[in-house]
């Protein structure tokens, strides 16, 4: 038996903006192969008298020329932007669509989950999901039962087990999905960014679980944003770009690459119109500026201070409100939160500030998440991503130029004093001993 579970070669896919993809019976076909001789002609002569085709939609790849291979028992990433084609990709590799060009060679039982209650028949029960999931990934009755305890209990759905999965939350559904694919024993199993759906336990155990499943030698292949949980379950990450690979080997230098790429410093969002921007009857977000104090057009080092300057529009005098901000790296990471005052506001515009000294974040990317709270406990408005700003090494500390490890580097306060002195030197204290 070979040692690859799979093979892409030159696979390509290409989608007509606009166009919706068909699903075909047996009949279309057959009269699609009598009735095509005849729309091929027709459509030939109406571009010959129109002298060009210039009317007919723009087509787009979402994959283009993508190879690469996957040994068993191997845990892979795939990352890039949204649109960059890593779902496209999955969904080829479980043949649920066809590639354009090129082909991708498959050994093993293929287990896959790309979205939340994929398989699933929303009028039957959680019970009768499992078998019917299980049948598709074309495992034997008496494997699910073995396996049906174990899956129910993981899922945390055994008071729901007999109830309709139509009745159930995008969360439950996702619990007993992620557990009857992880579960039952697939050779290969593909996971798109699905794990979002369930709260933060659930994700947790969900990437434990992977991690074991991993441990048995059975292949993954990885689709995911949490660049964390890439560095830790993988052994491979691939990075698409534009529908092609970008890069790919080992993870922490490929997302290095991935996150260095895409760092782009955003230092000011502005919103001129009261109408149009974010908010609602009570509070409209007017600018979000990063005033680093640095000369203009400097480099923003790790040395220099910097202020984050939040204004909205307040429409309701005295209520009480204040800024929550939350400081993300580019891992998703939160570094820190940080909270405003709480006191009643007047009706206009209210300036929140707040100042991160130099000398305590790490060189790298961050972006500002925020939420305007009323009455110190209700968000009223929330804005995520709002702005962004990139940090660069300053003046090297010493005889060390490599990069400082972790989220943050204080510049903390250090004392140091000798505590015994002796009266002699160290080598006579050595021969003194060997006497």
């Amino acid at each position: 038996m070979t040692d690859v579970a799979i093979r892409c070669e030159g696979l390509a896919k290409q989608y007509r903006i606009g166009e919706r993809e068909s699903y075909k019976a047996l009949r279309d076909v057959i009269a699609d192969a009598f009735g095509s001789p005849f729309r091929r002609l027709r459509s030939a002569l109406r571009h010959s008298s129109n002298g060009s085709a210039g009317t007919e939609k723009p087509n787009i790849w979402a994959l283009k020329d993508v190879s690469f291979e996957i040994k068993r028992g191997e845990v892979v990433g795939i990352i890039g932007r949204n649109g960059a084609g890593k779902s496209t990709l999955l969904k080829i590799l479980s043949r649920i669509t066809e590639p354009t060009h090129g082909h991708a060679d498959i050994w093993g039982r293929v287990g896959s989950l790309l979205e939340v209650g994929t398989g699933f028949h929303p009028e039957l029960t959680g019970r009768d999901n499992i078998f019917l999931n299980g049948a598709i990934l074309g495992m034997r009755k008496t494997e699910i039962a073995r396996k049906f305890d174990e899956i129910v209990a993981f899922a945390e759905l055994e008071k729901f087990i007999d109830t309709p999965v139509k009745r159930y939350s995008s969360g439950m559904y996702m619990r007993l999905a992620f557990s009857v694919a992880a579960h039952l024993e697939t050779e290969i199993l593909f996971v798109d960014e699905v794990l979002a759906v369930g709260d933060a336990a659930f994700q947790k155990k969900c990437l434990g679980k992977m991690g074991n499943v991993s441990r048995q030698g059975r292949t993954i292949l990885f689709v995911s944003h949490n660049m964390t949980a890439l560095q830790k379950l993988c052994t491979r990450v691939v990075w698409l770009n534009g529908g092609q690979v970008m890069d790919a080997g080992d993870p922490r230098k490929v997302i290095d690459h991935y996150l260095q790429t895409n760092a782009v410093a955003n230092l000011e969002a502005m919103w001129e119109d009261n109408l149009t921007a974010p908010g609602n009857e009570r509070v409209r977000l007017r600018s979000v500026r990063v005033l680093p104090q640095t000369d203009p057009g400097e480099p923003i080092t790790v040395h220099a201070p910097l202020r984050i300057e939040f204004i909205y529009q307040n429409h309701v005098p005295g209520t009480v409100l204040n800024v929550s901000m939350n400081l993300n790296n580019m891992e998703e990471v939160c570094v820190f939160s940080s909270v405003s005052d709480f006191s009643p506001r007047p009706a206009g515009l209210i300036r929140h500030t707040v100042t991160i000294p130099g000398d305590l974040l790490n060189a790298g990317s961050y972006y500002v998440n925020m939420i305007v709270v009323k009455d110190a406990s209700v968000g009223i408005l929330f804005q995520n991503n709002v702005v962004g700003f990139e940090l660069v090494e300053g003046e090297i500390a010493g005889n060390w130029y490599g990069k400082q490890p972790g989220a943050t580097r204080p510049k903390l306060r250090w004392e140091s004093e000798a505590v015994e002195v002796t009266d002699f030197p160290v080598a006579m204290s050595v021969q003194r001993r060997d006497a």
